[in-house]
């Protein structure tokens, strides 16, 4: 009898290698390799294609009815799932520790309940009487819906195959799942990859949708193989600090949807609670008048949101100054800074600089450039920016400003939550007339970055000459 080989695998990448290792080849992780046994191998060529099942190919032509959906009764959730759950699918929801993932999963399944479904929550991290202390605290203690606690695989299984009419499976975490078939520990790539599987080969075939709760590392990505996201059909974060009230739900893959859109909740005492103006929210604890602040018109997705840019510039104390940034990409920030010095003869390489996107929410579109540039001049020359402007729009290398998408969704954004003016790039497409509906809104348009540090430049020297002269000093 042939002896098993062991190898070992990475548990950040998944990676095999044939021999221990302190640094994985795959993902340059270190101390990550857990042996594990090796699957056995069928002996001979070719053993599983005999006696396979002929399948048959059809064309490209024809028509398919959209996938039906399971409301979710959360309008946020909704959004971001692309119109609710398809049955038969799989839903991969990761984020921070005590971010919200259980509990707005606990909302949603329970409302799904309410609604006449069969819905089956198994807690793998917690006792069923903490789930039920979650319940009444949010309201949840009459919803009729099914709650287990286990963690083995085989046991989930043999109760699902009992359920003739689960709608939805809540699964809390797939990390704690382990099969006795595998001698790896739970958590491992190997049980949490086999766990997911049949899970979701259980959902196709019986026709519930799954939902599977994961845990993130330290660097943000779902911890396991990255396998496990190509396995399922929609996969989910969670964003925001916990210290903060937001919380930011954003889809990086959607196969029944976009993958651009965001769900913007609150945490509160009863849970996590839409919100349905995320800009007014973020604009609401905003000051005016303040040097290093801009209001940026941004687009998440479908839905145009206002948030606040906060720069602070203050002289560097050591050698190599300071780049911090919350909320932005700190390359982006550096090349910013390079081009308000080369293109527009600003001295900002010598300050520390701290950059923040107000109200938890990260920018991913280079459409911020336009209001970070704004916030990093204003800090600088220590002038406000106009109290009832926003800004949006693309900055190039050589300072010119690019066209972004959406314009006039986000200027009527801007109008409707009051403000007066924009500062937007140049239009330099034929007949581009002023946008429909936006006749009480002053609109800049602008082709370069130095045409927004003008009027800065300007105030400050202004300021300057008003400025009386010191006195002199007596002899």
């Amino acid at each position: 009898m042939a002896k098993d080989r062991a190898r070992f695998v990475c548990q950040s990448c998944g990676a095999v290698h044939p021999k221990w290792m302190g640094k994985c080849e795959g993902c340059s992780a270190w101390n990550t390799l857990v042996e594990e046994a090796a699957d056995p191998r069928p002996a001979g060529p070719s053993r599983g294609a005999a006696g396979g099942r002929r399948i048959s190919f059809v064309g490209l032509s024809g028509t398919s009815a959209p996938p039906a959906r399971i409301p979710t009764g959360i309008a946020e959730l909704d959004r971001v799932l692309g119109g609710g759950i398809v049955p038969a699918s799989a839903v991969l929801v990761g984020g921070d520790p005590g971010i919200g993932k259980s509990t707005i999963l606990l909302q949603a399944a329970a409302r799904v309940a309410a609604a006449g479904k069969r819905v089956l929550y198994v807690s793998g991290e917690e006792a069923i009487e903490q789930v039920r202390l979650r319940a009444q605290r949010l309201g949840l203690s009459d919803a009729p819906l099914g709650l287990a606690a286990a963690t083995a695989l085989r046991d989930i299984a043999a109760s699902l195959e009992d359920e003739k009419d689960a709608a939805l499976v809540v699964i809390d975490s797939i990390q704690t799942l382990w099969l006795d078939a595998l001698d790896s520990a739970p958590g491992t790539v190997a049980q949490v990859r086999t766990c997911a599987a049949e899970l979701i080969r259980m959902a196709k075939t019986r026709g519930f949708a799954v939902v599977l709760i994961g845990h993130v590392t330290k660097e943000g990505t779902l911890a396991g193989p990255r396998v496990l996201e190509h396995m399922v059909d929609a996969t989910l974060y969670f964003e925001g600090d916990r210290g903060h009230q937001f919380r930011i739900l954003r889809a990086v893959k959607n196969r029944f949807g976009a993958t651009d859109e965001i769900g913007v909740f609150e945490m509160t005492e009863r849970g996590l609670v839409e919100v349905a103006n995320p800009s007014a929210l973020f604009l609401a604890e905003r000051r005016g008048n303040i040097a290093g602040s801009a209001v940026f018109a941004g687009l998440e997705g479908t839905r145009p949101v206002l948030v606040e840019v906060q720069a602070l510039l203050a002289p560097s104390a050591g050698g190599s100054p300071r780049r911090q940034v919350v909320g932005w990409d700190s390359g982006r920030l550096s090349m910013l800074l390079a081009v308000l010095e080369a293109r527009c003869g600003m001295t900002l390489g010598m300050n520390d600089v701290y950059l923040n996107i107000a109200g938890g929410l990260r920018i991913n579109e280079p459409a911020a450039d336009l209001a970070v540039a704004a916030a990093l001049v204003s800090a600088a020359t220590d002038r406000p920016t106009e109290s009832e402007c926003v800004y949006f729009g693309e900055i190039g290398l050589s300072g010119e400003v690019r066209q972004v998408a959406q314009a006039e969704a986000r200027l009527r954004e801007a109008q409707k939550l009051g403000f007066a003016a924009a500062v937007l790039p140049r239009r330099v497409a034929r007949g581009a007339g002023r946008p429909a509906a936006l006749d009480g809104l002053r609109l800049s348009e602008i082709g370069h970055v130095a045409d927004l540090v003008a009027p800065f430049a300007a105030a400050g020297r202004e300021k300057r000459k008003k400025a009386p002269a010191p006195e002199p000093a007596e002899a």
